[in-house]
């Protein structure tokens, strides 16, 4: 259940073997190799020289482990750029994105796609049966650097052609655009220009548009890599690795193709990235947050359809935030079982070894920069690759109660017209996660439109734009249903409905949505009723149509109301309310819950339950069962398993 990311390109030929003995002493079983590989095998057009890694895998393989195949489109050499201009990707200020470092394509380019056709069929014709490969990883990171989005003039030519079969006729599109504003009305597409360097805000409804064009194509490429996979290596699965807080695309879509999902996990680099305050950013600093790698877990295990990898986790300091701590001593550890806590088949770290030169050389391995020696990280690898010896397999995971429904169009809405420059989409899911997780519950997430059946519990923390099998959905729900603000604020084309919001939920909540006001820092509207706590950066007035206002805010405007198992909260909660909140609707929906301590967060995995300490302070779990790992009394870094059966 554990594996590593491995670059024999790095190292001597002479160290491969001795490399393979330990990663099989250390428990690893997968050893994931070749993403960023291409011009070692290809310096020039045509000319491969496929002896390395020929030798590799079979070492590796030799060894007992089992090779991750990675195509190798997320770093073209340079004469892929030569010969392909075009393929470059350019900001929205119009600047060219060159070669240099990674990433550098964009999704619009024809050439580059002819590229990667051909690069993905030759290597999977060479290595599509080999016995040591059991799978592929498509690329690598889609999107990072943000490079998703893309503003050349290849992209506004594909663009426009996907606008023409979109819309069929001009006509069409200045309708749904609503261009009669500011006069904004095109006669033929090739009229379109691309939403950015205008003299101020350029169309909401276009923005839109453009983010949903370049969210299909990353979709439809990874597809193409998919086919020519499944056509030369059968028998063989294929995932990509994800990232954590990146909403540039649509990851459903993309897990539509593969046949479980992966993300990159790193919980330190990330809670610096957060905008936590700066007192949690210190509490929290070389632990990483206790939600914030569950997060993730369980979103990608969803997309994944209840299965998904850890493709990279981080056995140290990274190299790329702001600041860069060594995580404390037990925290890798911590990270390990936590992942596999939520799910995961395999937990792979990145890297074997600490590179010497590069971008990356200061991040951390679990071997010392150029030495066959253990990190911190890789001791606490080892560790656990003897527990899960003695443990044996772990049961499947099961269904949750709760389900957040986590819609990637609502990042993109809330970030083309925010209205409140704190309204952050990816920061209100994440505190309605944690305000669940705090409570002992396990958490799924679920795709709009997918059915809810079973959940007793489901939130939707916000969804401005809710689509006919969206709203089919949430009728046919049989648990609770709780929604936040700015659900079915917008029509698919970014217009106000014409009902006003919720759109077409007005019929289940029975109330509509008469003005906004965004709320900057230090205003706060006090809540009081079922729950307490205040309104900040945002709240709604409401006008109730039949619905039973179960909390207002102090000037006596409703601010949560109910109609029949439908929730509708009018504001963004402080941490007080949002806790408040949670406590009513889990106790409505008769779901059992425990008061966790700030740093302390439970898990199950079938019979299994986890206990994880972030703490500096040791806590006593209130359960009993027959210990696996650790014991009653979870001490600060540490993590407790027992078997409930």
């Amino acid at each position: 259940m554990l594996g590593v990311c491995y670059y024999p390109e790095h190292w001597p030929e002479d160290w491969w073997a001795e490399d393979a003995r330990r990663m099989r002493e250390a428990g690893i079983s997968h050893v994931r190799i070749g993403e960023f590989a291409w011009s070692r095998y290809e310096p020039r057009r045509g000319q491969f020289d496929w002896g390395w890694l020929d030798r590799a895998v079979e070492t590796l393989g030799a060894a007992g482990l089992k090779v991750v195949l990675g195509t190798p489109t997320c770093t073209p050499p340079k004469w892929v750029v030569d010969d392909n201009p075009d393929m470059i990707p350019y900001d929205e200020q119009g600047r060219p994105r060159g070669f240099g470092s990674r990433r550098h394509y964009t999704f619009s380019s024809e050439d580059y796609w002819r590229e990667s056709r051909r690069i993905v069929e030759i290597l999977c014709a060479r290595y599509g049966n080999n016995p040591h490969i059991v799978g592929w990883q498509t690329d690598n990171e889609y999107g990072c650097h943000d490079t998703i989005l893309s503003w050349g003039q290849t992209d506004l030519k594909t663009f426009q052609r996907w606008l023409r079969t979109r819309y069929q006729s001009p006509q069409q599109l200045n309708a749904a655009w609503g261009n009669a504003f500011w006069s904004m009305d095109v006669q033929e597409f090739e009229q379109v220009s691309l939403p950015n360097l205008a003299v101020t805000e350029t169309n909401p409804a276009a923005k839109l548009d453009f983010w949903r064009f370049h969210s299909e194509q990353v979709a439809a490429y990874n597809r193409m890599q998919c086919d020519i996979i499944r056509a030369h290596s059968p028998g063989r699965w294929i995932t990509h690795n994800m990232m954590g807080f990146f909403n540039d695309f649509d990851h459903w879509a993309v897990g539509d193709d593969i046949d479980f999902a992966s993300w990159d996990s790193y919980p330190v680099g990330f809670t610096e990235r957060f905008p936590f305050s700066e007192e949690d950013h210190v509490r929290w600093a070389e632990t990483g947050h206790p939600d914030i790698a569950p997060f993730f877990n369980d979103l990608y295990r969803c997309i994944g359809r209840g299965r998904y990898w850890v493709m990279e986790l981080q056995p140290g300091p990274v190299n790329w935030a702001a600041w860069n701590p060594v995580p404390k001593p037990g925290m890798i550890r911590i990270f390990t079982w936590e992942a596999l806590a939520h799910g995961a088949e395999v937990v792979s770290y990145f890297r074997w070894r600490q590179a010497v030169s590069g971008q990356e050389q200061m991040h951390a391995g679990l071997n010392l920069p150029g030495l066959h020696e253990w990190s911190q990280g890789g001791r606490e690898a080892l560790q656990v690759g003897r527990e899960l010896q003695d443990i044996g397999p772990l049961p499947p995971s099961g269904k949750a109660s709760v389900a957040i429904v986590y819609d990637y169009e609502a990042s993109w809405i809330t970030r083309i017209q925010p209205q409140g420059r704190d309204f952050d989409f990816a920061e209100l899911m994440f505190r309605w996660y944690e305000a669940v997780r705090r409570l002992g519950l396990d958490v799924d997430f679920v795709r709009p439109g997918a059915d809810l059946a079973g959940y007793k519990l489901v939130l939707v923390p916000t969804m401005p734009h809710v689509s006919h099998a969206a709203e089919r959905a949430f009728s046919e729900a049989d648990g609770l249903v709780l929604y936040g603000p700015r659900t079915g604020s917008k029509t698919r084309h970014h217009a106000i409905p014409p009902q006003l919001a919720p759109g077409p939920l007005a019929p289940l909540v029975k109330a509509r949505v008469l003005e906004v006001s965004s709320m900057r820092p230090g205003l706060t509207q006090g809540i009081d009723g079922e729950i307490t706590g205040a309104a900040i950066r945002w709240r709604e007035l409401l006008d109730v149509l039949g619905a039973e206002t179960l909390a207002r805010f102090q000037d006596g405007a409703p601010a949560l109301i109910a109609s029949g198992n439908h929730h509708y909260l009018a504001c963004w909660p402080n941490m007080d309310l949002l806790g408040s909140l949670m406590d009513v609707m889990t106790a409505k929906a008769g779901l059992p819950s425990m008061d966790l301590p700030d740093g302390i967060r439970i898990r199950r995995r079938g019979s299994l339950l986890f206990a994880f300490n972030y703490s500096s302070t040791p806590w006593r779990l209130p359960v009993a069962g027959r210990l696996l790992i650790g014991t009653q009394d979870v001490g600060s870094q540490e993590l407790t398993i027992l078997n409930m059966e």
